[in-house]
């Protein structure tokens, strides 16, 4: 079905581009697994680079929603601003990039979103400023890369800034006809410059050349641009070159993926690093040097003190430790390449042997995420406002490395995301059982009861009895006016949700807390599980105890650090 063209770089423009985006990069995200050799050939490019616009496409959509929400109705002419949309883009995909060539593409969309919001609207909203915003996409992203090489996604998203710039410009330096104010034109001359750069790309990198393949990162940048041409034109142009022919016929396709395992043999570094990063601009300058000396494939995007860091190092300790030293790492993910998460497909070395079974759970906070990895599980965490995507939740049920895998969303709103990843993970022959846990607590009574070694049904339905005998409830902070159960709350008030539903308003964290507690408790309970945030006030848990002491003497009650996990404090009653 053809796509209804956009005119102008719009907020609109802006949330089309995202979703055929994602949409062209699940069709060919297999296919660019599949090419992966550089610069190591661990089989997750496509997957990455999914993911990283999985989060931009979240983040949009998170606008359009709370424009449709204040405005009333979703066509009551309160819709978002580009500002708001390309500024959306490029923090998701700041926050949510995966691997070198994820965290470039993430680098790409920033600089796009520096110029089309430049100077106020509508200036930067037709040919030109498309134009310059693919120019400058282009330098910033070489410049996050601490040593560029030619053959790459860089390669790629250049020749697409310098094939816009000549279409506008004619072939006697004059503007061509339609190109200097048209957004499509300016699309697909940057799309055809693209697709000609990848093409190019084995005679530049001799490892794509001996594996006969064209460079992922570029394939999957092609992808994007032909999600831009769609999103002005209406019909998405051709299939992209994958192979390239003469490299097959002299390798053969088993030679080919000889080629690329050597490339990605042992001699590398042992693990890929990424991490989040609040720090100020001259300390991450700092970070930059000391990580180019740990290792390589070094790119840090980012700016307005968020940056994202990515590495190949031999020692992960160090890359983190830097990370420290210049701000306040999180989201910190470390890979080792041939292990975990990596695929071992083409690498020469044999796949680990997979467990039997394994508990993946979404936690809303670092503290929650040791406590549940003491306990054997796999954890995805979900920072407040930033919900974990589909292909996050599968690519840590893969990393668990079982053939039978329980999955714990701990929270109401991941229901459905939760059943797409365990659809998908069942696709690829593991066994997954989705229980619909609706907060941490109850994740942490069905874990107390897991038992790997029962039948697998068995297990499920003991978790599944814990976690449904758990009641749960939560102490926010209200952001805005709004209308609750309660009554009208105003932004500030402290909130005491019970089972998903506002059931307290108050001004005082504690007594809201205790009225809460008190309700569950009437209803019967023996044990109090407390989950403390990092802004919760420390004395509000000992008045909990206390109060369990002397009023419920047959409750016992246990106390965690949440961390930063939105929430004041999260409370349990079995």
């Amino acid at each position: 079905m053809a796509q209804v063209p956009q005119r102008f770089f719009d907020a609109l423009a802006v949330r089309t581009w995202c979703g055929l985006s994602l949409r062209a990069l699940g069709r060919a995200r297999e296919e660019i697994d599949a090419i992966n050799v550089y610069p190591v050939a661990d089989g997750d490019t496509g997957t990455n680079l999914y993911l990283t616009v999985e989060s931009a496409v979240a983040a949009v959509e998170a606008v359009f929603a709370a424009h449709a929400v204040d405005a009333g109705e979703p066509d009551a002419g309160g819709g978002p601003s580009l500002a708001d949309a390309v500024g959306a883009m490029a923090h998701g995909a700041l926050i949510g990039a995966r691997g070198n060539s994820g965290t470039i593409l993430a680098q790409l969309l920033r600089g796009m979103a520096q110029v089309l919001t430049a100077g106020g609207e509508p200036a930067h909203t037709d040919g030109p400023g498309l134009r310059l915003a693919l120019r400058h996409a282009a330098e910033s992203a070489r410049q996050a890369v601490a040593h560029p090489v030619e053959g790459t996604v860089l390669t790629v998203a250049s020749a697409a800034a310098d094939a816009a710039d000549d279409a506008a410009e004619g072939p006697a330096g004059g503007a061509a006809e339609g190109a200097e104010g048209d957004c499509a034109a300016v699309a697909r001359a940057a799309y055809e410059g693209a697709r000609a750069a990848l093409a190019a790309t084995p005679g530049q990198l001799p490892v794509l050349e001996r594996a006969g393949v064209v460079d992922a990162g570029g394939r999957g940048l092609v992808t994007v641009l032909a999600a831009l041409v769609e999103t002005f034109t209406g019909r998405a142009p051709g299939p992209e070159p994958v192979a390239v022919p003469h490299a097959r016929a002299a390798h053969g396709d088993e030679a080919a993926g000889e080629c690329a395992a050597e490339e990605g043999d042992e001699s590398g570094p042992a693990f890929e690093v990424i991490y989040l990063l609040e720090a100020e601009d001259a300390a991450v300058a700092r970070l930059r040097q000391r990580l180019d000396a740990l290792g390589d494939s070094l790119v840090v995007v980012g700016g307005d003190g968020l940056w994202n860091v990515h590495v190949h190092v031999d020692d992960a300790g160090a890359a983190v430790e830097a990370g420290v030293e210049a701000g306040r790492p999180y989201r910190i993910r470390i890979t080792h390449f041939g292990h975990g998460d990596a695929h071992t497909a083409g690498t020469g070395r044999p796949p680990r042997e997979r467990t039997q079974r394994a508990v993946v759970a979404v936690v809303p906070g670092e503290g929650l995420a040791g406590l549940y990895t003491e306990a054997g599980a796999t954890t995805v965490l979900a920072r407040p406002g930033e919900p974990p995507a589909s292909g996050e939740l599968v690519q840590a049920v893969r990393r668990a490395h079982a053939r039978e895998v329980v999955l714990l969303p701990n929270d109401a709103e991941l229901r459905h995301t939760a059943a797409a990843a365990a659809e998908q993970a069942r696709t690829e022959g593991i066994r997954v059982a989705l229980i619909p846990t609706r907060s941490a607590v109850q994740g942490i009574a069905a874990l107390a009861v897991h038992e790997p070694e029962r039948r697998f049904d068995e297990d499920v339905v003991a978790m599944t009895s814990a976690a449904g005998a758990t009641r749960h409830a939560e102490v926010a902070v209200a952001e805005r006016q709004s209308w609750t159960t309660a009554g009208i709350c105003q932004a500030g008030d402290v909130l005491g949700l019970v089972d998903g539903d506002v059931a307290v308003i108050g001004a005082d964290v504690t007594e809201v807390a205790a009225t809460v507690l008190d309700r569950m408790l009437a209803a019967g309970g023996e044990l109090v599980t407390l989950v403390l945030g990092d802004e919760a006030p420390e004395t509000v848990t000992a008045h909990l105890e206390a109060r369990v002491r002397e009023a419920y003497l047959a409750v016992d009650t246990v106390v965690y650090r949440g961390g930063r996990q939105g929430a004041l404090l999260l409370i349990g009653v079995e």
